[in-house]
Order: C-alpha cells, then sequence, then structure tokens
C-alpha cells in the first residue's frame, strides 16, 4: 500500500509540474471547469477536469488491484 501512495505522489507532483504544457492540448479548461476573473482577482475551479482524473486513477488502481 505504501508503495501505491509514494507512487500516486510522484504522479501527482508530476502532473503538478507539466500542467502547462497540458494545458495547451485542453487539459484543464474543459466545459464545466469554471474561471471567474474580476480584476487583480482569479479563481479557478476545475470541476469536470478533476471528475475525469479522479475516474481514471479509479479505473487504473481498479485494474492494478485485480
Amino acid at each position: 500500500m505504501s508503495r501505491i501512495l509514494i507512487i500516486i505522489g510522484l504522479v501527482i507532483v508530476a502532473l503538478g509540474v507539466l500542467w502547462p504544457w497540458l494545458s495547451r492540448f485542453g487539459i484543464g479548461r474543459l466545459p464545466g471547469d469554471i474561471l471567474i476573473q474580476r480584476g487583480n482577482f482569479t479563481i479557478y475551479l476545475p470541476i469536470t477536469t478533476g471528475l475525469l482524473f479522479s475516474i481514471a486513477l479509479s479505473v487504473i488502481l481498479w485494474l492494478i488491484n485485480r
């Protein structure tokens, strides 16, 4: 279990580092992601992107545990 958590942590860090390049492919700007910009204030809520990553991670972990 600890190996899986370490691998998940490393994947999350890698996604965080690669996020500027991943956004060029449309990840992070999906319908359902909320972006509010007012003056010098910005809020970004990646709801759809988070759901897709959650589903993908669930499927991957399900396949690993089979």
